[in-house]
């Protein structure tokens, strides 16, 4: 048996829905292949429902500290997770259902199920199913890596879609990897009562950020109780369900601990490996991550790559940029390149690290004339009022052209309040720009002209 389509999406994460509907649109027979749940990470395993957790965790939070507002704290503020599961499912399940319904209602698009292999460069396999097309667009997004630790084969372990599934509060939780994901569950099952244990084998945490932010991250979490341990090499597991251990060079501290649940937050991979991308021809590389130019377009006429898949971006919003990327070329004759967009990216704990452009680090290391601006939270009204002043504002800039290069928020609605320097770095505006506007008062977007009004050079 065999089908023809003008074009084939692989994957409904969140990059194919919109392209298969831009496809649909003008005139072209599309085929989106889902093997599992559409939607992606996104909907299902990553931001929406991970974020619902963190505003869970965020209640609980706000509930313990209910005294400090004038508020009487209710006598049973326990955390039930199986209501926590509830929610967070329920709002990740519409989602999900809302695209499926999208999905099946775009005019000349077809959702199909199954497992897509390429064949050829023109064509693939789905069961016994024949499929030919004259495009492809992968979309097929990544998973967590699993290390080949000492012990993996044998110690019982979780990744961020196993944490999804837990309808009951661990004990004890040892994360493994201190960065986003780690740092995100480390301190919203803190929140929720677990006592945490976080192994990261850097000497900081997230490593890639400058120092004073690492620094500050690390100060909250050990603030809210959660036990860190850096610079723990040569990871190794052991132990039982209900009781896992983590073993390690460099700190053997952590080896004390004994875990009730263990949580590897070590990064993604690609979902790559079982796609036959030789077969098509299609070049990746060594860890899987397909070959892409600025297009979005592999090696192979006539087949683009989007999202995580192509190692371009790991978010949710670099894979609807790809989207958008790629419709403006096919459809829109419109020269978008990926090289276009400014790294900008969020860390949900609570408060928010909001990062865009380049660190202070790398601005040094570029050769710049850097200039630094830095604001406490504690000076920011808003933050002041609700009584969430951890943290600070940061921003970088060129001495000599006066263009932004990046900036970092660390503090309440820093997620939002980035934004204003973000337009501003589109824009390629100077940094005055912002300095020189009036902002509205209460606000955490108000220090950000403040911040700007006191440069100094970087140091």
């Amino acid at each position: 048996m065999s089908q023809h389509f003008d074009a084939v999406v692989i994957g409904a994460g969140q990059a194919g829905p919109p392209l298969a509907e831009r496809l649909g649109k003008a005139g072209k027979r599309v085929a989106v292949i889902e093997r599992k749940l559409v939607g992606g990470t996104c909907v299902n395993t990553g931001c929406i429902p991970t974020k619902a957790m963190v505003a869970s965790a965020y209640a609980a939070h706000m509930t313990h500290r209910a005294h400090e507002y004038g508020v009487l704290q209710a006598s049973d503020s326990q955390v039930d997770m199986q209501r926590v599961w509830e929610r967070t499912q329920g709002i990740s399940g519409k989602a999900r259902n809302g695209v499926d319904s999208w999905l099946r209602n775009m005019a000349n698009v077809t959702l199909l199920e199954g497992h897509a292999r390429f064949d050829s460069a023109t064509t693939l396999r789905l069961g016994e199913t024949l499929i030919k097309a004259e495009s492809f667009f992968i979309n097929v997004g990544g998973r967590a890596s699993v290390p080949a630790f000492p012990g993996i084969d044998s110690v019982p372990f979780l990744t961020n879609t196993g944490m999804m599934g837990l309808r009951e509060l661990p004990e004890h939780l040892l994360i493994v990897g201190g960065s986003y994901i780690g740092l995100e569950f480390g301190q919203m099952f803190r929140r929720f009562g677990s006592k945490v244990t976080i192994v990261e084998r850097a000497t900081c945490l997230l490593p890639r950020e400058d120092a004073d932010i690492s620094k500050a991250i690390l100060e909250l979490l050990q603030d809210e109780g959660v036990t860190v341990h850096l610079g723990a090499e040569c990871i190794a597991l052991a132990g039982k369900a209900g009781a896992v251990k983590v073993k390690a060079e460099g700190n053997q501290l952590c080896e004390k601990a004994v875990g009730t649940h263990l949580l590897l937050a070590v990064g993604r991979q690609p979902n790559t490996d079982d796609l036959g991308l030789d077969r098509a021809g299609v070049v990746a590389d060594a860890r899987g991550y397909i070959q892409v130019d600025e297009q979005c377009r592999t090696n192979v006429a006539g087949i683009w790559a989007m999202g995580d898949c192509n190692g371009r971006g790991a978010f949710t919003h670099t894979a609807y940029n790809d989207f958008e990327i790629v419709a403006a070329n096919v459809l829109d004759q419109d020269q978008r390149r990926i090289s276009d967009r400014i790294p900008a990216y969020s860390l949900f704990t609570d408060p928010p690290l909001a990062r865009v452009g380049l660190t202070e680090r790398e601005a040094r290391q570029s050769g710049r004339e850097v200039l630094v601006g830095v604001r406490p939270m504690s000076r920011v009204g808003r933050a002041i009022e609700r009584g969430e002043t951890v943290g600070f504002m940061k921003a970088v800039v060129d001495g000599a052209t006066q263009e932004l290069l990046g900036a970092a928020i660390f503090g309440v609605n820093g997620d939002e309040a980035i934004h204003c320097l973000l337009d501003v770095m589109y824009a390629k505006a100077p940094y005055t720009v912002v300095s020189r506007a009036v902002h509205i008062h209460p606000t955490v977007a108000e220090l950000l002209p403040t911040a700007l009004q006191s440069l100094h050079a970087s140091r």
